[in-house]
């Protein structure tokens, strides 16, 4: 097994998310550069794997660090997937946060059955408007 590197005190750019986007078969707008780098900046938690000099996942979050942090990206290199690498980023996030903070996130159909394995409880009261691109 590879030792995999967590960290959050690292800027990762663009291209970086990109690649780990387009490895971990998640759905996001991997090819628009200029949008990622938006969803950079406007993060303010952001943890990500490596292995040696490459990035094998990242959790990307949004929060107030007091009530709630809406975990907007977990992705994993499909290479690097079913190593407790997706567990121990959401770990390094709840590490950046407090107990005050409740953890959100919106799932994707095929991951579903992968959130309760790693602590998340479902909810049913949640409420989407959809974006439009």
């Amino acid at each position: 097994m590879n030792h995999i590197m967590y960290k959050s005190d690292v800027t990762i750019t663009p291209r970086d998310l990109s690649e780990v986007f387009q490895a971990s078969g998640i759905k996001r707008p991997y090819d628009d550069l200029d949008r990622l780098q938006q969803m950079l900046d406007h993060a303010n938690v952001l943890v990500t794997a490596w292995d040696q000099e490459k990035i094998v996942g990242v959790a990307r979050g949004l929060t107030d660090f007091s009530y709630c942090c809406y975990l907007s990206d977990l992705a994993v290199d499909e290479a690097y997937q079913h190593q407790g690498i997706g567990k121990e980023l959401i770990e390094q996030v709840k590490a950046e946060l407090n107990e005050q903070v409740a953890l959100i996130l919106l799932s994707a159909p095929a991951a579903m059955d992968y959130y309760p394995k790693v602590g998340f409880d479902k909810i049913d009261n949640g409420y989407i408007i959809k974006r439009k691109n």
